[in-house]
């Protein structure tokens, strides 16, 4: 096996816990490999440290595997793939989770979302790329779905020096699955839609609306699919409009509401025009919710995220009838908890409006936080009054 020696004082990071070794940090391989390969990773004093994937190809050259001196194969992959599960099985519903959340399930650039017996599967780093057919099979052992389709459509695997594709890996896959998320009946359009065809990460938080909408005037802005909208309308909002730019987003969100049977209106706009034109016309909800996709995926564009936030926060704020509620949520990995409640801030101060956090909460328990990996904990769902 070959061996990947470290710069001095490198292995810092290893030793925090952190899964990533980024290229700049190794000083030289020594021995045979094959990008992708398993290496041992070694500190410039000549210590073992653990093993990992290594990828010269990539700025992420080592993604740690274990740490530990043991053997990596098939069994070591299926204990980890039934430790991630049974993690899911004690904190989240079976039904629709994310079964495997990459390094917080330590199983490297893995990603697994399960809907109802689909299981939707991405392999997002050439190491993880090589055992694809075997992780195949250890999910079918473990978790028995219907059937796993393949979703690795993604420009990230490019980094990896992968080509992107898509299709059946194991059993029958629907066109659109029927999940059930919070007693909500959802369409899911695993082979065509975004990611991996629904976003599983804000399920607690859409479950966490109910007490503040009853009997409320409800504006879910970025709606895509509608699962915010849907799940106002059940806890039990007067009013519901659902706003998105993308009407095929639209017509699935329709559609979700008509096996539902909610009354929800879905309306095509550019969200951040829509904000204007409704503070305009100075309507009034009692709950705003602004879930928006990620406003950069690089930390050189943050600033440029960051006024795109307080944006839709200040719009939204005025929005918001006195003693109603704002629900702002964030994607974006490279906008840390402290930054967007500071932008929230500026945007409160900037409409003269006075909030209070109810509660400040993150991505469900089915994507766990690695607390020495900061990159793991993305989602940021801040629920406000206004006071």
């Amino acid at each position: 096996m070959a061996k990947a020696i470290l710069r001095k004082t490198r292995e810092t990071r290893v030793h925090s816990g952190h899964p990533w070794v980024f290229l700049s940090d190794i000083d030289h391989v020594e021995g045979g490999f094959e990008p992708g390969d398993v290496v041992e990773v070694m500190s410039s004093k000549g210590g073992f440290l653990g093993r990992a994937f290594y990828n010269p190809k990539s700025q992420i050259a080592l993604r740690m595997l274990t740490t530990k001196d043991e053997i990596v194969d098939a069994g070591f992959f299926h204990r980890r793939v039934e430790r991630a599960w049974a993690y899911r099985k004690r904190f989240a519903d079976p039904m629709s989770c994310r079964a495997v959340f990459a390094e917080s399930d330590f199983l490297p650039a893995l990603v697994v979302d399960k809907f109802a017996d689909v299981l939707v599967m991405q392999t997002l780093c050439l190491g993880i790329e090589k055992w694809k057919r075997e992780l195949v099979e250890i999910l079918n052992d473990v978790i028995r779905p219907a059937g796993i389709y393949e979703r690795n459509d993604v420009p990230v695997r490019r980094l990896e020096g992968m080509e992107q594709m898509t299709g059946l890996l194991s059993g029958q896959v629907p066109d659109r699955v029927d999940m059930v998320e919070n007693g909500i009946h959802f369409l899911v359009d695993v082979k065509n839609g975004q990611k991996t065809g629904f976003f599983l990460d804000q399920k607690e938080n859409r479950a966490a609306i109910a007490p503040l909408v009853q009997g409320g005037d409800v504006l879910d802005c970025f709606c895509h699919n509608g699962s915010f909208s849907l799940h106002a309308a059940k806890y039990g909002a007067r009013s519901v409009l659902g706003v998105d730019i993308s009407e095929e987003a639209l017509e699935v969100a329709r559609e979700n509401a008509r096996i539902n049977g909610l009354n929800v209106d879905f309306e095509a706009h550019n969200c951040f025009d829509h904000l204007r034109a409704l503070t305009g016309e100075k309507r009034q909800f009692d709950v705003v919710i602004l879930d928006p996709p990620a406003f950069t995926k690089t930390r050189s564009a943050l600033e440029g995220a960051l006024r795109g936030y307080k944006e839709i926060n200040l719009r939204g704020m005025k929005l918001v009838r006195e003693g109603g509620f704002l629900v702002s949520c964030s994607c974006s990995q490279h906008v840390s908890p402290e930054k967007f409640m500071e932008v929230i801030n500026q945007a409160a101060r900037d409409s003269r409006t006075k909030l209070r956090l109810v509660e400040f909460r993150t991505q469900g328990h089915d994507h766990p936080i690695l607390p020495a990996s900061p990159e793991t904990q993305y989602l940021k769902c801040a629920i406000l009054q206004k006071c």
